[in-house]
């Protein structure tokens, strides 16, 4: 959830310590039950913890919205377009500063090839066509990651890094979304065809995949709308009660959910664990419930719209003056210009590269006094 919601939601930084907090313990936990298993896939927590860490830096302003105008933007001029988790691995491999010998931060290979939740570059079909975790530009450095995993499954650290970002993301939106009674319970309870006709795709009542996810919504349903009705059918208004039921809710759904993966006793095998089904299902109707009930809302559809014009006015603020042969824009901030170099090949890299490295209320701030709302100070910078 993005910043500056008054402080009702937990931040992306937030997430990304809970995220870190749950792939770590995850590590230690099958550390501790698969010794033999780990020892020879060579897990190591604090690979995952990193990955962890590391695993959101390249989300733009505005997160999903601000990425998928972005790839429309940049794809015309550059055919890699934009992409969250590539951006994650071009800043952690050159855009980040630590060492005046090395771009980026230097990281080890385990924890590079621990990033790549797609381990492999943009493709025209399936899959790759819509996700993927590098761009060409750091060919290099995807192979040097990637020099010992000759197929396209991720490392077993980017698994549980991967499964740990999808349990901190169900169960803490849903938390969050409880605090500010945005969820209607009744109707989650009560709207169960909806729920999981959009959850599975729309398939025929008897698909083997919508029979299965049936089966985890009446689970969610028994143990949210049982155990912890009195919560659920209440106004929330933050009692010392409300919030000892409500994280203990949570953290009953999170203990299950680390259950759900395991390292793959096939060590000749490319696939790195093996989940509980029933579990991942689970979670796919968790997430389900946050897009019917919040992400598709008219209010959050009419947020998004600004948004994207934002993201839409910024690129083409900055693209007109590289276009008009300037090598970067006069009001760019100066932490910024050092961009320039590194994609001196491709300006709609360099001005995806800049918007990327925005804040939320740095990027609102630049384009008003770039589209004349709001003019500032001129002692007061936008980027710090």
């Amino acid at each position: 959830m993005r910043a500056g919601e008054a402080g009702v939601f937990h931040t992306r930084q937030q997430h990304t310590i809970k995220v870190a907090q749950v792939g770590r313990r995850l590590a230690q936990k099958l550390l501790k039950e698969q010794p033999e298993s780990a020892k020879h896939r060579g897990l190591d927590p604090e690979v995952v913890e990193a990955a962890c860490l590391l695993h959101d830096l390249g989300h733009p302003p505005f997160g999903h919205v601000g990425e998928s105008v972005l790839d429309a933007l940049v794809k015309p001029s550059d055919a890699d377009g934009f992409e969250g988790n590539a951006q994650s691995f071009r800043i952690v491999t050159k855009l980040a500063i630590r060492f005046p010998e090395h771009d980026g931060i230097d990281l080890t290979r385990a924890t590079l090839a621990a990033s790549l939740k797609y381990p492999w570059f943009r493709a025209g079909e399936g899959k790759a066509s819509k996700k993927w975790s590098a761009y060409r530009a750091e060919t290099k450095d995807f192979e040097f990651a990637r020099e010992f995993h000759q197929h396209t499954e991720k490392t077993l650290e980017a698994e549980l890094m991967d499964w740990a970002d999808d349990v901190a993301y169900s169960v803490h939106d849903l938390e969050d979304f409880h605090r500010c009674n945005a969820l209607p319970w009744q109707r989650v309870f009560q709207e169960d065809q909806k729920i999981i006709d959009h959850a599975s795709g729309g398939v025929g009542q008897y698909d083997p995949k919508r029979q299965r996810l049936t089966a985890a919504y009446l689970r969610l349903k028994e143990f949210l709308g049982g155990t912890y009705s009195v919560l659920l059918e209440t106004q929330y208004e933050g009692t010392r009660e409300q919030r000892e039921q409500l994280r203990r809710m949570t953290s009953q759904l999170i203990g299950k959910y680390m259950g759900a993966i395991r390292i793959n006793d096939d060590l000749t095998s490319n696939r790195a664990v093996e989940f509980d089904q029933d579990k991942v299902d689970e979670v796919l109707i968790l997430k389900q419930i946050t897009r019917d009930y919040i992400i598709g809302s008219p209010t959050l559809a009419a947020q998004q719209h600004g948004q994207k014009k934002i993201v839409t006015d910024l690129f083409g603020a900055l693209k007109d003056e590289l276009d008009a042969g300037k090598e970067y824009p006069a009001f760019l901030p100066h932490r910024l210009r050092y961009l320039r170099k590194i994609a001196e090949n491709s300006p709609a890299r360099f001005v995806a590269d800049c918007i990327a490295s925005l804040s939320e209320s740095e990027a609102v701030a630049l384009h008003s006094r770039l589209m004349g709302v709001g003019t500032g100070s001129v002692l007061d910078p936008i980027v710090r």
